[in-house]
């Protein structure tokens, strides 16, 4: 079955509606899905609920959303360099759900592995546990996390095939992987296409059976957060 679109665009056309929830592959700028994000702007759609890691930053990435004030409530573990996601929660315009880092990938993990919840120590004791159940095992108090699920799920790959298998270059296999998995419908970005059998069957990183839709990205910009040079 050969799952390719010809565009971000075309690949989003039927699916994209008001207050939606949206999963966005990425570890800061690293491996999101650059096309994508762009297409969803031009949609005009708006009222989202965006789980990412972290929003972009002012002008690239998620925070063009934030620019459009396309995005309703982030569930993030990170603001990172966004000023516009820091102005906005600050007074009041968007609605944050923060998580510790490891958690938001697990519950993310969860979504996708039919896990409707789990236990974790981490954020017992503080307001991470607000209003969450709380159980003892072996002596030790634990807080109970839902799993994340999405209506899409939009991620960066590396290589694909005309089925949908997906290879990813380094960090960018972090969020974007289980996210594959934890939406109803997955659509992936990629930098090469190749045909069926093109991929080495022992090494994908998602089996097609997760991905529905995929496109080949134009003029990957892989901008960089922040530059940190040595002192000479």
């Amino acid at each position: 079955m050969n799952k390719t679109y010809n565009s971000a665009k075309d690949a989003l056309s039927d699916l994209l509606k008001d207050g939606m929830t949206i999963m966005a592959g990425g570890f800061g700028l690293c491996g999101i899905p650059e096309n994508l994000i762009d297409a969803i702007r031009d949609s005009g759609v708006k009222d989202l609920t965006v789980i990412s890691n972290n929003c972009g930053v002012d002008d690239f990435g998620l925070g063009k959303l934030l620019t459009t004030r396309q995005i309703k409530k982030m569930v993030s573990s990170y603001v990172g360099e966004n000023k516009t996601f820091e102005r906005q929660y600050l007074a009041g315009e968007l609605e944050i759900e923060f998580n510790p880092q490891g958690t938001l990938a697990e519950r993310i993990r969860a979504g996708g592995s039919g896990i409707p919840a789990f236990y974790t120590k981490t954020g017992v004791g503080t307001i991470i546990a607000d209003g969450k159940e709380l159980r003892d095992f072996d002596g030790e108090t634990y807080v109970m996390e839902t799993a994340l699920k999405a209506d899409i799920a939009i991620i960066k790959a590396w290589k694909s095939d005309v089925t949908g298998n997906l290879l990813f270059r380094k960090t960018s296999r972090n969020f974007n992987a289980p996210m594959a998995m934890a939406g109803k419908i997955t659509i992936a970005e990629v930098e090469e296409i190749v045909p069926a059998g093109g991929l080495d069957a022992d090494n994908i990183h998602v089996p097609g059976l997760f991905v529905q839709r995929i496109l080949k990205g134009e003029h990957f910009e892989k901008r960089i957060e922040a530059r940190t040079l040595r002192a000479s």
